[in-house]
């Protein structure tokens, strides 16, 4: 039985020694590489599986990219090229000539230097943070428990009859694997809090970014991640930063504990009669608690 206990006890330091803060959020909210101004673009969706946690960084890449792949598509999937003769071609009819492309007017930004000066996302970074170190705190010692509970039971082993030796490693194997699934679950609501706060961010942040290249008569805004170099003339960060803090100064952290999921709906914003006849909204985008300056307002009554 001891070698069972150590087998549970073992999963629960593991776990402990892999809960991280959700520091890493920002990487893992979904974005494009591109975008070109004054087009909406659909709210982004948290990703659908988290892979194991990561160690705790500041944010040093982008809202993330779009995958692309090179050569053709079996090759991308790591399998044999296919040998067929093809049945013929289409024909392709003539396209009549349209309306000329316009010249690029390319603006740069770079997304992680936003995030570092973000007021929103450096308060909800902090909290975040502390939520993760608790979780780590807590999840050490209910293995040191664990440990103490299994070198108690080592010592008096030869002094329980069968049946209260059979108890005692089924009260410890439940303890463990309870353990597992506690912290578990506490660790999976941190990573979508840190899910829920990226999507309101960067909501703002592609809108900003969209009104600050109009502004200056920019058509198409690149992620300076992929730029190999450029001037501060091309720059638009600081511009974005700047309006992004004036437009969210904050954003809606859920409470310790509960998932975004299960909260609220917002309330209608002040002056906006509640959409009617609309599509629910999906699960995987929880709405906040209250409205605030980042929520999405509710569709007007149409002027008649």
């Amino acid at each position: 039985m001891i070698q069972t206990y150590t087998k549970s006890a073992g999963a629960v330091v593991a776990l402990a020694l892999a809960f991280h803060s959700p520091a890493g959020f920002a990487q893992q909210s979904p974005n494009g590489e591109w975008f070109v101004p004054g087009q909406s673009h659909p709210a982004a969706a948290p990703p659908a599986a988290r892979p194991g946690p990561r160690a705790l960084a500041a944010p040093t890449g982008g809202l993330g990219s779009i995958p692309l792949t090179e050569g053709p598509a079996d090759q991308a999937a790591g399998l044999p090229p296919l040998k067929v003769e093809l049945p013929p071609a289409p024909e392709i009819p003539p396209i009549p000539k349209g309306q000329a492309t316009p010249a690029a007017i390319v603006g740069i930004l770079s997304v992680p230097d936003v995030l570092r000066i973000s007021t929103a996302y450096q308060a909800a970074y902090k909290e975040l943070n502390a939520r993760g170190q608790k979780l780590n705190e807590d999840a050490q010692k209910e293995q040191a428990a664990l440990r103490d509970l299994g070198q108690t039971f080592a010592a008096e082993r030869g002094k329980l009859s069968p049946e209260q030796i059979r108890t005692k490693e089924k009260e410890i194997q439940e303890r463990a694997t309870d353990a597992q699934r506690r912290f578990g679950e506490r660790n999976r609501i941190i990573q979508e809090a840190g899910q829920y706060v990226m999507m309101q961010i960067n909501r703002t942040m592609e809108q900003v970014a969209q009104q600050v290249a109009l502004s200056r008569g920019i058509n198409l805004v690149l992620n300076r991640a992929q730029i190999l170099g450029t001037t501060a003339d091309f720059d638009l960060t600081p511009a974005v930063a700047d309006v992004l803090n004036k437009a969210l100064p904050s954003v809606i952290v859920p409470p310790d504990g509960i998932s975004p999921m299960a909260m609220a709906p917002p309330a209608p914003a002040p002056g906006t009669a509640p959409a009617t006849g609309g599509a629910a909204p999906a699960a995987s985008e929880p709405a906040p608690a209250a409205a605030t300056a980042a929520a999405t307002p509710a569709k007007p009554p149409q002027k008649r």
